[in-house]
């Protein structure tokens, strides 16, 4: 059975995340207030932020927001991206994050990134500790391939631990996570919680307008969705959105959320205006006929034995 996250009053996960990578950053506090209100208004419950995000502003105004309705939310944070994941990074970071956010438990930690330099036995011991005093209550693993999981899966078990949700990037240029990475977590029970759904602003349809954003702004995100083949499939996504009437982020994380193994993405924005389309899908029911025609934009995987006669 896959694993389903629950607030600590045992409210369900909501369909999709919202991630605060913008808050302190990009996005001022009243921005930032204005578009955790707005999630929470549209059904979020479900908030992901990280030590590393905004220098600590992410998590310290998430927690001023949180208020009186801490108990009815999942607030996950992350670990690790700097300093590795030896157990005294992990330590000191949880306990930056529970100061920063001014709670008491963690419902999620994730390792940020998998760490070559570290035995994962140190890492999941560090966590076993961070449970065991009730500081945590689930944790995930961000950035991790299906074997690294994998891997660790059976390394938190020896420490009596499960992974309960993890990270991969997913979106309609950005399908590896559809080779092992998805079926693998279907199988483990593990719920998956993709982020960038809109492929870093490639998928809002602005680019191709002439718009800024992170593609034009950040070397990182140029790179990552550079490929003419990226920018194609963007412009055939905005044209069918077009021609439904529709925002092109609310058919891209629609479609995220669409795949067969149920992910629940992380949407994020600068603005309450911006933020909107991506809560739109929410409530767009999306068809077969409209999610094969939407998925035929891009190239489609090879299966993970390279066997492209056996691929559906």
């Amino acid at each position: 059975m896959k694993q389903t996250l629950t607030t600590p009053d045992g409210t369900p996960a909501s369909r999709l995340a919202f991630g605060t990578m913008q808050f302190g950053g990009r996005a001022d506090e009243a921005a930032s207030a204005a578009m955790f209100e707005a999630c929470i208004a549209a059904g979020i419950t479900h908030f992901d932020t990280a030590h590393v995000y905004t220098d600590g502003a992410s998590e310290t105004l998430l927690g001023k927001f949180l208020g009186h309705r801490r108990d009815s939310l999942i607030v996950a944070t992350k670990a690790a991206y700097t300093g590795g994941a030896g157990r005294a990074n992990i330590l000191a970071s949880a306990e930056t994050s529970r100061q920063r956010m001014q709670i008491d438990t963690l419902d999620v930690l994730y390792l940020h990134r998998f760490d070559p330099d570290t035995p994962l036995t140190e890492s999941f011991g560090a966590l076993a500790e961070l449970k065991e005093k009730g500081h945590i209550r689930h944790i995930g693993l961000s950035n991790f391939a299906a074997w690294q999981v994998v891997k660790a899966t059976g390394v938190a078990a020896d420490h009596g631990l499960g992974i309960a949700v993890i990270q991969p990037m997913y979106n309609l240029v950005k399908r590896q996570a559809e080779v092992e990475i998805l079926p693998m977590a279907d199988d483990l029970g593990i719920l998956v919680a993709p982020y960038s759904p809109l492929g870093g602003g490639l998928l809002t349809g602005k680019y191709g307008d002439g718009g800024s954003g992170r593609l034009s702004e950040d070397d990182r995100y140029a790179a990552r969705y550079g490929q003419a083949q990226m920018h194609e499939t963007a412009a055939g996504l905005r044209d069918v959105a077009q021609e439904m009437g529709v925002h092109p982020a609310t058919l891209a994380v629609a479609w995220a959320a669409r795949h067969p193994t149920g992910p629940s993405p992380i949407i994020s924005a600068r603005s309450v205006a911006q933020l909107q389309p991506s809560l739109d899908a929410l409530d767009f029911d999306m068809s077969d006929a409209l999610y094969a025609r939407l998925s035929a934009l891009s190239v489609t995987p090879p299966p993970a034995t390279d066997r492209l006669e056996e691929q559906a």
